[in-house]
């Protein structure tokens, strides 16, 4: 019978310890080290369409899905990547959990061809715990590109259990790893590893601890015994949430363990000795099964020794963003213009038909004047920058590029004594500092943690984005010389982010020197190899999952945001409207800052997303309280300048926009990770300052010049 899938969507860490499963159901685990495809064959099984971009720490909470096979049903739980099951981050922990209390029938172990000895590591340990473990080698047509070869058969019996050879991506293999799963699940076939052994000293406890555990009838007693040696007692912390009587003990094992033998002292060198054991072993296998050509493995050194340099690895990160960011201002004019005479021709329609049906002008003008009028200027302007941004992004990030800028930036938040892992959440804030906040789980630390959500708002996201790129490119392409008038306002904007990055490690220095003192903690960054991206499955995740999603936020924050601005734009009050009554009452404040009562109005009323900044403002400036229609982006600089609007308005605002209060999606967030209102309220109040502050620096330094 042939594979059917069905995915049941993401699943927190807690809640997956333990899997009910039904008659002729099987849950398999699938574990691996980062940037091994482990989430590709996830989704080839179970058919859940997640984003898989070549990043080390991209998944933190589990994903579990379902497919069936020859009348059977597996429960596949895709694990957040881990080096080890020794804990030393959160995703680690959560990988550890599952592997050590969950109910598996077996545990599927990606790991990656082309650096096959790095991986065996996590391999030993998984072996450790379970006889059911199948050793999935991904990633062979990348190892086939550099020519590594790979014995299988040589392969399985050095470790005794079954491998399987696989290119995820392109389905190669695939159908041998279902059929193994079914041997393996359905125990058809047993397999008896062949674990390590470690120097006498390691054994002779590990032999002193094994009969005790088997006593309470604990499963993989001598795994059990090398945690109880080399690791601290909170290893066994979630052991008591499983309904699993072997573990009910736990207390009791303990005191048991600790008459027999002192499990207390020197910890840390016994498990320095037993990972000098294991990746003893993995050299040891990795010579005997492998065979290399060296000369393609330097090939990606040497591009690497040239892009991670001190020397040019920040410029060409700086090169790289301009050369993305100017692709995407000249390339999103003219669908601008496109989509801006469509929609805008469209409202000829809709008023004809509010006549026609006799539709008063007050319902009129909220519909169509307020509602319409803003969807349309937001879809108009924002599409065409982010079907250009999010494909090109994604392609750096799938290319295995967006590593290498973490690792360029890492020497700098190490001088900021902040957390190395902070530049792979930062760079997730591009996308969406909500998603950059959830991604802090990778830190490990709590202070460093802290520190990694209250600095994420620093960096550009995706409704900051489309504002930046409007305003940099009416005021700052203003050459005779049409290549130019790219070129001014992609530099301008990766100025802004630079000075965004800046402000990141400043503000994170600042923290780990007051409110949140500590030491910095060292981690482990890996760079993946460079992979030729799927073009497909790149549109496929920039367009549906990043732009349509992005978009669609938009879209239902402007419509009501554009309803209301317009009510409140024709509610008057005395000779003024409620908008302007605002607008004056913020102005005097605004104009200190470089902007004024409309611009600032428009950012509070843009808190719920930032998206909807520039239309709000825009309805604003005009008496009726509705956009104009334009014929292209360009013209925005009509309404903009007839409005007060000048070079220090322009950056300013720009500026603002960069560094201001985080959108409530990301304050949720940051409430729901911290549990404390006190960090999300400070999670505000520092952006907001720092907008504040920069603004009016600006200001000074513009005015006595000019």
């Amino acid at each position: 019978m042939g594979l059917t899938s069905q995915s049941t969507g993401k699943i927190a860490p807690e809640d997956v310890f333990y899997i009910e499963k039904g008659m002729d159901e099987y849950v398999i685990a699938l574990a691996g080290n980062p940037n091994t495809g482990k989430s590709t064959v996830f989704n080839y099984l179970t058919g859940l369409k997640q984003h898989t971009g070549n990043w080390p720490g991209k998944t933190v909470v589990n994903a579990q899905g379902e497919y069936s096979y020859n009348n059977n049903s597996y429960i596949l739980v895709d694990l957040p990547g881990a080096y080890s099951l020794f804990t030393s981050s959160k995703d680690e922990e959560v990988a550890k959990d599952f592997i050590c209390f969950g109910n598996h029938d077996a545990v599927v172990v990606v790991t990656d061809a082309t650096c096959l000895e790095r991986n065996l590591n996590l391999v030993f340990q998984v072996m450790e715990l379970t006889n059911n473990v199948i050793l999935c080698v991904n990633l062979i047509d990348e190892a086939k590109k550099k020519n590594i070869h790979i014995n299988k058969e040589l392969l399985e019996k050095e470790l005794g259990v079954p491998v399987v050879l696989t290119a995820a991506r392109s389905g190669i293999g695939m159908e041998d790893l279902i059929k193994c799963i079914e041997k393996i699940a359905l125990k058809k076939q047993s397999y008896k590893p062949n674990r390590v052994i470690y120097n006498e000293d390691i054994e002779k406890k590990v032999n002193n601890i094994v009969p005790i555990l088997e006593r309470y009838e604990v499963d993989n007693p001598r795994y059990y015994a090398l945690r109880f040696i080399d690791s601290s007692i909170n290893y066994f912390d979630n052991a008591s949430k499983v309904p699993n009587k072997q573990i009910e003990k736990i207390d009791e094992i303990i005191e048991n363990i600790k008459q027999s033998i002192d499990i207390e002292n020197d910890k840390d060198i016994l498990r320095e000795e037993i990972s000098k054991e294991n990746y003893e072993r993995a050299k040891y296998i990795k010579e005997k099964c492998v065979k290399e050509d060296y000369t393609k493995l330097y090939r990606d050194k040497k591009i690497d020794d040239i892009i991670t340099s001190k020397i040019y690895g920040i410029p060409i990160m700086l090169l790289m963003l301009g050369i993305v960011l100017w692709i995407t201002i000249q390339g999103a004019n003219y669908p601008s213009q496109l989509l801006s005479k469509i929609l805008f021709g469209f409202e000829d329609i809709l008023t004809n038909l509010c006549m026609q049906y006799g539709v008063p002008d007050f319902i009129h003008g909220i519909l169509v004047l307020g509602l319409y009028r803003t969807l349309a200027w937001v879809i108009a302007v924002m599409l065409p920058p982010m079907a250009i941004f999010f494909p090109l992004f994604t392609l750096l990030e799938d290319l295995g590029y967006l590593p290498r800028v973490a690792f360029n930036l890492d020497h700098l938040f190490k001088k900021a004594c902040a957390h190395g892992k902070q530049c792979l959440s930062m760079c997730m804030g591009f996308g969406c500092n909500a998603a950059g906040i959830i991604g802090c789980r990778i830190i490990d630390s709590p202070r460093e943690k802290m520190i990694a959500m209250l600095t994420n708002n620093f960096v550009p996201c995706n409704g900051r984005f489309p504002t930046l790129i409007a305003i940099s490119t009416v005021f700052f392409a203003v050459t005779s010389y049409e290549a130019l008038n790219g070129m001014i306002p992609a530099i301008a904007i990766t100025l802004m982010v630079i000075i965004g990055i800046s402000i990141t490690l400043l503000v994170s220095y600042i923290l780990s020197k007051t409110i949140l003192k500590g030491v910095p903690s060292t981690f482990t960054l890996e760079l993946p190899p460079y992979r030729v991206p799927k073009i497909g499955r790149v549109l496929y995740s920039s367009i549906i999952d990043r732009t349509i999603f992005v978009l669609t936020r938009a879209v239902i924050i402007a419509a009501p945001a554009g309803a209301i601005t317009w009510l409140i734009s024709n509610i008057t009050i005395g000779d003024l409207s409620i908008l302007t009554h605002v607008s004056n009452f913020l102005n005097p404040f605004a104009r200190v800052i470089g902007l004024d009562g409309f611009i600032l109005m428009a950012f509070i009323v843009g808190l719920p997303a930032n998206e909807i900044v520039l239309p709000v403002l825009l309805m604003a400036y005009l008496s009726t309280g509705s956009l104009t229609e334009f014929s292209s982006i360009q013209e925005l600089k009509t309404i903009l300048v007839d409005n007060g609007w000048t070079y220090l308005t322009a950056l300013n605002t720009m500026l603002f926009s960069l560094l201001h209060w985080p959108c409530s999606t990301t304050l949720l967030t940051i409430k729901k990770e911290t549990g404390s209102l006190k960090w999300t309220i400070v999670a505000f109040v520092i952006p907001t300052v720092i907008a504040i502050v920069v603004c009016f620096i600006t200001t000074v330094v513009y005015n006595l010049i000019f």
